[in-house]
C-alpha cells in the first residue's frame, strides 16, 4: 500500500501545483467523470460531475491572479483496496488575507476510487472554519440559549 499512498501523494501535489497556476486541464486530470464536489462559493449541495467542477474553476483562477497562494501545508493519505482518502490543510489566500490572518488554512478532503488500474479524485470536499462566531463555539451555543 505504501505504493499506492506516493501515487496519491502525487496526484494530490500535481493537483494543488496545476491549480497554483490556473492549469485547468492539469486541475481536471485524475477526476473521475462523476465527481462530486463541495466547495466554499455556493452553489450549498455542491457539484455534480465533471462538466460542472470545471466551471467552478475560472473564477476561482482570476481571483487567484491577485497573487494568492494556493500550497499544502499538511497531507495524510489513508488507503484501503480500492478506495482511499486524503485531508490536507493548505495555505490559500492572497497575500493581504495571508497577512491579516496567518493562522488560516483552507481544508481539503479528498475522496479516491482505482479505477482502470489508477487512482481517481472521486469526491472533494473545501472548507475554511468558521471564524465569525469568536474564539469557542461552546460561547457561541451558550448565547443562544
Amino acid at each position: 500500500m505504501a505504493d499506492a499512498e506516493g501515487q496519491i501523494r502525487t496526484l494530490i501535489s500535481q493537483w494543488a501545483e496545476a491549480v497554483h497556476r490556473g492549469d485547468l486541464s492539469g486541475v481536471l486530470a485524475h477526476h473521475t467523470h462523476d465527481i462530486v464536489m463541495f466547495d466554499v462559493p455556493p452553489p450549498h449541495e455542491g457539484v455534480r460531475g465533471i462538466d460542472a467542477y470545471r466551471e467552478t474553476w475560472p473564477p476561482f483562477f482570476e481571483w487567484q491572479a491577485q497573487g494568492a497562494a494556493f500550497e499544502i501545508v499538511s497531507l495524510d493519505v489513508t488507503v484501503g483496496g480500492d478506495v482511499a482518502y486524503a485531508h490536507a490543510l493548505l495555505r490559500c489566500g492572497t497575500p493581504q488575507e495571508l497577512a491579516e490572518h496567518p493562522e488560516n488554512r483552507l481544508r481539503l478532503t479528498v475522496g479516491l476510487r482505482k479505477e482502470q488500474g489508477r487512482w481517481a479524485v472521486a469526491h472533494e470536499h473545501h472548507s475554511f472554519a468558521d471564524t465569525t462566531t469568536g474564539d469557542s463555539g461552546a460561547d457561541a451555543s451558550h448565547a443562544a440559549e
